[in-house]
């Protein structure tokens, strides 16, 4: 959804509350997709700051589907987005101001998705798990260790005992 932001760069002390409707329907992250479940309506605010800049603030939440980092389930991420960010109209900006708007700002619009997009994926949890005590999958089967246990041996010797077993298969009798 792009809205027409000339109105609130040229007149001093103009505010405008809209609520638009969000139209993602899913989010690139690290080069996978992830898709959207829920989405409510954005609230903006968009208020005069100055001759050409504008202060943008919006609410939203969002529901997305994710995967655990370690068996791979799908998990349901609220989002619940409150933020603010500055725009500055292209006639006035300076080229770093105009990087920074680059995901949001084009010319005098302002696109609601990637402003939102742009906020999830700076919210976006380090680590995704379906509970705390996650068991993950099996390194050798690939079973789910939180349905039960494997029968794989999951034994690793420790690399610095590696020189001292050498030694030993060289030495033993056959």
């Amino acid at each position: 959804m792009l809205i027409n932001m000339t109105d609130v760069f040229t007149e001093e002390e103009k505010s405008v509350v809209k609520e638009v409707p969000l139209e993602l329907t899913s989010i690139c992250f690290q080069g996978e997709d992830f898709r959207i479940l829920e989405k409510s309506p954005v609230t903006l605010t968009l208020t005069n700051t100055g001759q050409g800049r504008a202060s943008i603030e919006a609410e939203a939440a969002v529901k997305v589907e994710l995967k655990c980092d370690r068996c791979l389930r799908e998990v349901t991420k609220e989002f619940t987005l409150q933020f603010s960010a500055q725009a500055v109209s292209p006639d006035v900006a300076d080229e770093q101001e105009q990087d920074e708007e680059r995901g949001f700002l084009e010319g005098y619009q302002l696109n609601v998705d990637s402003l939102i997009s742009n906020e999830i994926i700076t919210c976006w949890p380090m680590k995704i798990l379906c509970k705390e005590d996650c068991k993950g999958l099996c390194s050798v089967c690939g079973k789910d260790l939180n349905e039960g246990k494997c029968d794989c041996d999951t034994f690793v010797p420790d690399p610095r005992m590696a020189a001292i077993m050498d030694i030993f298969r060289e030495n033993k009798e056959v």
